[in-house]
């Protein structure tokens, strides 16, 4: 008999405790009270419509709260800044919102898809490691919009009425909008990092002594050697040849013959700390700042393993998902700005370094060369240093030792 039979009793156990609705232990009561077929095919009926009314899913429509993601040791609070809005549809691990820090930003993506049910902290609002961000209804669905009746489809249309324009926001009425869109005259809020980076910035003036040594570099035989090989090179190694590992390796070469460039003052105890490793940091702008992702041990690296690197952060840097560690430690640092035509310019130290070295354009220029003129593709660069701890003499002969690596990388091979 149906009744008597413990299987169907465990499937519709299974299938009760998998709804979890109200009307299953009123069924399962009454059948193990009556225990007859009657009972038995009672609960089947309750099971057929509870199934009904509330419909069997296997979607987690549970709400969850998002909490703040953890910090890098030395930073202690953040930003948010919001990418969607309550009842926008989001799907797994999509990132709603950002939370950005004096040295990076940080995503904070759904564990789950859903629909935004609550956003708890204000955009631009300040938060900690664990404070709760937003509440998700996993598994929902955005809610349709309602389709137009029948009686309102015979409407014909009313002239439109034309609003009076908006007023001017007022004097304080800050706006977050993007870097890349500044359309309007108004009060814009400084970002944490834009703060943090101004700060750092006057700190350099305020306690360096900031001198600047200059130079210029012959980039014929650089560029020869890229034409020469640089179809090879990126067959073999998957990465194009640029001019910034020849600099960043011809820096770590120049950096183990002057130590002092790669020294730096301990404000605290007034010593000075010698390196035997070279961890060169890469300036590179992002829309929202200038951040200096670093390549650890360059004086170990070959050309192919600092291109790889740099593109590998530089890829990170664009995505905004650089962390802190990706820029801490670094003992010097190279600025291109010749990327974005730069011919001439100062760099200033990003502290605690004690020195920086500027890169600029490449461009044609007559030179003497031999007692004849030619013309040349030619690059300035300059280096600012810290003339507390670097002499000139140091700081000369560090700019000559990068200026003959790069017009002679053979030079490297013979350790000259």
């Amino acid at each position: 008999m149906l009744s008597r039979s413990p299987c169907v009793y465990r499937t519709l156990s299974r299938s009760l405790s998998a709804a979890r609705r109200p009307l299953f232990p009123v069924c399962i009561s009454l059948s193990i009270l009556f225990k007859t077929d009657s009972a038995c095919y009672f609960l089947l009926l309750m099971v057929a419509l509870n199934l009904y009314f509330y419909g069997l899913s296997c979607t987690d429509d549970e709400l969850v709260t998002v909490n703040t993601p953890p910090f890098a040791e030395s930073v202690t609070e953040g930003d948010v800044r919001w990418e969607k809005a309550v009842g926008d549809s989001v799907a797994d691990d999509e990132v709603v919102c950002e939370v950005e820090t004096d040295k990076t930003s940080i995503q904070v993506p759904t564990p789950a898809a859903g629909v935004i049910e609550e956003l708890l902290i204000p955009d631009g609002g300040r938060v900690e490691a664990g404070t709760p961000l937003f509440r998700l209804q996993k598994g929902a669905a955005p809610a349709a919009k309602a389709a137009p009746s029948a009686a309102t489809e015979d409407i014909p249309p009313q002239p439109s009425i034309s609003a009076p324009p908006p007023a001017p926001p007022p004097p304080g009425d800050y706006r977050t909008i993007h870097s890349t869109s500044y359309q309007f005259h108004g009060h814009v809020r400084m970002s944490r990092m834009r703060l943090r980076i101004a700060e750092r910035l006057k700190e350099a003036q305020n306690t360096c002594a900031m001198l600047t040594t200059f130079n210029e570099i012959d980039m014929s035989n650089i560029k020869e050697m890229r034409k020469l090989y640089k179809e090879a090179f990126l067959t073999k190694h998957n990465v194009k040849l640029g001019f910034m590992s020849a600099f960043a390796k011809a820096a770590s070469h120049a950096l183990m013959d002057q130590p002092a460039v790669n020294a730096v003052i301990d404000e605290t105890t007034k010593e000075i700390i010698y390196r035997d490793y070279v961890d060169i940091s890469i300036a590179v702008a992002t829309p929202k700042g200038l951040v200096v992702p670093v390549l650890r041990n360059v004086e170990s690296m070959n050309y192919a393993e600092i291109e790889k690197t740099i593109n590998a952060l530089g890829e990170k840097a664009r995505k905004n998902e650089l962390a802190v560690e990706d820029m801490d430690g670094g003992t010097f640092t190279i600025s291109n700005g010749g990327v974005f035509g730069s011919l001439f310019g100062t760099p200033i130290i990003n502290p605690p370094q004690s020195a920086i070295l500027g890169m600029h354009g490449v461009f044609d220029r007559p030179v003497a060369i031999n007692g004849q003129v030619e013309v040349r593709p030619m690059m300035h660069v300059a280096l600012t240093y810290d003339h507390r701890l670097i002499d000139g003499r140091e700081a000369v002969t560090f700019l000559r030792k990068i200026k003959a690596v790069v017009e002679d990388p053979r030079l490297l091979l013979l350790d000259m």
